[in-house]
């Protein structure tokens, strides 16, 4: 499966875990629906998945968190708040960078109109 049949996937799980329970929520009840739509699927999903930072070819002992990582292809971050800012885009292609993955979703749960919320990410793809 590629990353753009994955994405198609996973959009469709967004707008059924939107749809049963709107905006406003916390983003780890977001993250728990749409993983259990993505299981639904077939998907194979980690969550929180660590992801080291490498200084110098050291690991330093601070990391990230990628929020749901599915298939081993695509990386998807979660938000739910007022307005998605130009550093969450940037943090999505820096975990693109670390991780030499190609596509990532940056979704903001928080909205009126999720279409408009998902935000597709590419590194060399």
């Amino acid at each position: 499966m590629t990353e753009n049949d994955i994405t198609y996937i996973i959009r469709g799980c967004v707008f059924d875990v939107y749809n049963e329970l709107g905006p406003g929520l916390l983003e780890s009840e977001y993250e728990a629906a749409l993983a259990f739509e993505l299981r639904e699927k077939g998907l194979a999903i980690k969550t929180q998945v660590a992801l080291p930072v490498f200084y110098k070819e050291t690991q330093l002992e601070l990391g990230f968190r990628i929020d749901i990582l599915v298939e081993d292809k695509v990386i998807i971050e979660l938000k739910s708040i007022e307005t998605i800012l130009d550093v969450h885009h940037k943090q999505v292609l820096t975990y693109l960078k670390l991780t030499g993955l190609k596509l990532a979703l940056l979704i903001n749960f928080n909205t009126n109109e999720i279409s408009k919320s998902i935000h597709r990410k590419v590194n060399n793809l």
